[in-house]
């Protein structure tokens, strides 16, 4: 114990020393970078065969340990480039300790994530994590497993690292209403995060096309809602998933998008679901019952309504124990509740449909807050242009908001209107944009030969390329006071065209890159972007997310790793 409190008391004073120094282009790299990274004199050490680790008990830590102590002396990673770096021969490292301030700190929004990491480069036989809590001691074995490779394992020596996040939320949305993932495919993409330090797994579950979560109170919804008996989400299946992100330090956060997106709904109640399973854009100059294919939104003035409502809620929330519970509340259609006769009626005595949706959320948001959770509604909620509520209705310290539309002209309004904010921006986050539109029977794409093809047919088009992601500043044009209450970001994958056999290559390496840029920013200690000197790490990265069964595409061809800086737009090479 004397020995840790002496090494911390060091490291403390050494990272005061050099707290700004980061990493350029080491012989080995962290992916996503650390805020701090000191490697004085580049040289290695081997790893004992006998290596232990040794670290407080702890539910969710112990299988990590176990975890990573498997992956260190199993991976065997052979970096594209072999760094160029001596081995000292003289030791072997023997153990890695890792000490923790506070064991009881739960997985929650904000938790303190930081870590310290110090690899010897002497004779002694430990590496040293340092956390504040026991998910800051995942981010440091993630950390300390990259500066691992070679048969037989070497580790980089003489390493100091400082890291902590920017940006608290940091997460993916992935969409399995439209087309469903299994749990394993789940657990994969929870286990590639947790590689990537992102922490929040965003669960889109229901949407108009199915409803695949079973819920207790409510079995007809998933019984009749669901594509099939085997594209269900049962609470056994929750539990594993939330289980497995608990032990991979990445919180689930559930949506069950409403009132709009509710078609699903329809299959086990039709009376409280308007435009249910009508075509979605009827002939003639009429306008389109929904964004896409998959009709149906909940009737807001059914009582019955409330009823399932209120069920699906207090299941869901039972289910997962986050404190954030989505409410959805995105793309309201007009024409959908118009064309109700109880809405009509409603309309007709001079009602409206944004007091529809008022009716709505002041039925159904103060059940959400009775069950202890924070609400986390899509922008439109209060930004659209045709049907929101007034946003006195939703008090920013209960309300949390995320936004998809107009990059940061919106995250400003929100910001300036004192709510806290996730940046889901499509124009840089949406992961599953340039690849067309889905719908059939598509003139669009009937056109002479030499026809400007614009984005292809898909709405938010161009694809987004890593660098576009990497290099977007989710706070800017915000003042530093505005700039707080972007509590962070999420890629998001809607699954029109996705699903488990492409899962992987949508979203990863680019979600990487999203990764990077909350964790420690996409600029050096100079203020410049540093997307150059990214493509190497990030290829090299890339590569040993394939090795461990992550199916990441390439940014590259190989040949480009192989030649650093012989790709770029502008000749330099990097070292």
């Amino acid at each position: 114990m004397r020995e840790e409190k002496t090494f911390s008391s060091f490291l403390l004073l050494f990272f005061i020393l050099i707290s700004q120094t980061t990493a350029t282009n080491y012989p080995i790299n962290v992916w996503p970078k650390p805020t701090t990274f000191h490697w004085p004199n580049p040289k290695s050490i081997f790893l004992s065969p006998n290596f232990t680790i040794s670290h407080p008990y702890h539910r969710y830590l112990t299988p990590a340990v176990d975890r990573y102590r498997h992956l260190i002396l199993s991976e065997h990673h052979r970096p594209i480039i072999t760094p160029a770096i001596n081995l000292t021969s003289s030791i072997q490292l023997q153990s890695l300790i890792i000490s923790v301030s506070d064991v009881t700190s739960p997985l929650a929004h904000g938790v303190n994530e930081s870590y310290s990491l110090s690899t010897p480069s002497d004779s002694s036989a430990s590496a040293y994590i340092t956390a504040a809590t026991v998910w800051g001691a995942m981010r440091g074995l993630e950390t300390f497993s990259q500066l691992v490779y070679g048969n037989p394992i070497r580790v980089a020596a003489g390493v100091y690292i400082h890291d902590l996040p920017i940006f608290t939320h940091r997460g993916v949305m992935l969409d399995t209403s439209r087309n469903f993932y299994g749990v394993d495919h789940l657990s994969r993409l929870i286990k590639a995060m947790s590689m990537n330090k992102l922490n929040v797994f965003h669960w889109h579950i229901t949407d108009s096309h199915s409803f695949p979560l079973v819920i207790p109170s409510e079995p007809k919804l998933a019984g009749k809602g669901a594509y099939s008996n085997e594209m269900m989400y049962s609470p056994a299946d929750v539990q594993k998933i939330v289980e497995y992100g608990m032990k991979h330090g990445v919180r689930v956060l559930p949506e069950i998008d409403m009132p709009a997106h509710t078609g699903s709904w329809a299959e086990a109640y039709p009376e409280i679901v308007t435009c249910a399973n009508m075509f979605w854009w009827p002939a003639g100059s009429s306008p389109a019952l929904a964004a896409e294919p998959g009709t149906g939104q909940l009737n807001p003035l059914i009582p019955k309504t409330y009823e399932v409502v209120k069920n699906v809620i207090q299941d869901t929330i039972a289910m997962f124990p986050d404190s954030l519970f989505h409410g959805g509340a995105d793309e309201i259609n007009s024409d959908c509740w118009n064309t109700d006769l109880s809405v009509q009626k409603f309309v007709a005595s001079n009602g409206t449909l944004s007091q529809l949706l008022e009716k709505f959320v002041n039925n159904t948001l103060p059940e959400i807050l009775s069950l202890n959770r924070t609400v986390v509604y899509w922008e439109d909620v209060i930004l659209s242009g045709n049907v929101k509520v007034n946003p006195s209705l939703l008090p920013p310290q209960n309300v949390i908001m995320q936004t998809w539309n107009n990059g940061p002209n919106n995250t400003k309004q929100l910001v300036t209107s004192g709510y806290r904010v996730i940046v889901s921006s499509a124009d840089y986050y949406y992961l599953d944009c340039g690849h067309g539109s889905f719908v059939g029977n598509d003139s669009r794409y009937d056109q002479p030969p030499g026809t400007d093809q614009g984005n292809g047919g898909s709405w938010c088009g161009p694809f987004k390329t890593w660098e576009t992601i990497y290099n977007y500043d989710i706070t800017y044009g915000l003042t530093d006071e505005e700039a707080q209450l972007v509590i962070g970001g999420e890629v998001a994958l809607w699954s029109e065209q996705a699903d488990s056999t492409v899962m992987d290559s949508r979203i990863w390496p680019r979600a990487s890159a999203m990764a990077e840029t909350l964790w420690s920013g996409n600029r050096d200690e100079t203020g410049m972007k540093r997307y150059a000197e990214a493509t190497d790490r990030l290829n090299e990265w890339r590569y040993r997310m394939v090795s461990r069964g992550i199916g990441a595409e390439p940014i590259q061809p190989l040949w480009c790793l192989k030649n650093p800086g012989m790709c770029n737009t502008v000749h330099s090479f990097t070292s």
